[in-house]
Parts: structure tokens; C-alpha cells; sequence
């Protein structure tokens, strides 16, 4: 089904204050970097810069594939969702490059990572492993939602 069929079972597009609040308010999505063939997909804590930038902190071992698959000029994807209910649900995909963060801008991107919600075993990582931060330039948006009830459905008080 098409957005705008399925706009008759109540689901919309985000407007873009929608998408900034929505990215403003959560910490975790999934990045979808480019590969040969299928998609390296990575669940990933991030920051939002209010704008147009996300930042990550890529923990490292002696090998990275996430890293190195992050850098060139190939288009990444981002996903981040939520599904309170059936009826209540957000999805916001980013298109865009991810990249290293450039020296002269890691105390921004640093403090827009500050309070980011990590899994304990990265938090710990962090501590003892190297670290990188990368950055996600967004080149395009879209966000789709479906908050209450389907057209049709009307609440009926219990005592009927």
C-alpha cells in the first residue's frame, strides 16, 4: 500500500517540527551502512544536533567494520521508531553520509552525545576500549506516525 492510501487507516506523515521533537526526544535507531550486498545494519545510540546531524561514538576493537564502512561518499540510512500500541506509533528514516568527526568540532559533538541512553556493556567499553566519533549528515527525511484509534473506532462507554 501507498503513504497515501494507507492515510485512511489514520497513519500520517510527520510535519518537519514532528521529525526534529520526535529525533530530539529518543537515543537509539538503526543505522543501515552500504555494503556489497546486503545492508550492515547496527542498532546505535545517538545524539541529535537539532538540525541536521546525528553523532554516534563507535567503541573500536582492533578491527572495525562499522568504521570502516562508514567513511567514503556512499548514502547510509537511519531509522529510528517507536511502538507504544498498534495504534500508537512513530517512524522517522534519515538518509544521509556518515563520517569521523573532524577534530575542531568533538566538543560539540560531545556535548550533544552528553545524556544519550548506551547499553551498560558499552558504557563500561568506553573506559578501556578506543573510541571514535562519527557523525551523520542528514540529506533527506521522511516520518510517519499513527497516534490513537483507526478511523471507524470510537471508544464506547462500558456501561452500555
Amino acid at each position: 500500500m501507498t503513504t497515501e492510501e494507507l492515510e485512511g487507516y489514520g497513519m500520517v506523515e510527520m510535519t518537519e517540527e514532528e521529525i526534529d521533537g520526535y529525533l530530539a526526544s529518543q537515543s537509539v535507531g538503526v543505522l543501515g551502512l552500504p555494503t556489497e550486498g546486503a545492508p550492515s545494519l547496527r542498532p546505535m545510540s545517538f545524539g541529535f544536533d537539532g538540525e541536521s546531524r546525528l553523532y554516534f561514538l563507535y567503541v573500536l576493537g582492533t578491527e572495525s567494520r562499522k568504521a570502516e564502512l562508514s567513511t567514503g561518499d556512499r548514502p547510509a540510512r537511519f531509522l529510528v521508531y517507536s511502538a507504544e500500541t498498534p495504534f500508537n506509533w512513530r517512524s522517522v528514516l534519515l538518509t544521509g553520509q556518515t563520517s569521523e568527526v573532524p577534530e575542531d568540532e568533538t566538543a560539540a559533538a560531545e556535548e550533544v552525545l552528553t545524556g544519550a541512553w548506551r547499553p551498560d556493556v558499552f558504557a563500561r567499553a568506553v573506559e578501556t576500549e578506543a573510541t571514535r566519533l562519527y557523525r551523520f549528515d542528514v540529506t533527506e527525511r521522511a516520518g510517519l506516525k499513527h497516534l490513537g484509534l483507526p478511523p471507524g473506532f470510537e471508544a464506547t462507554d462500558a456501561r452500555e
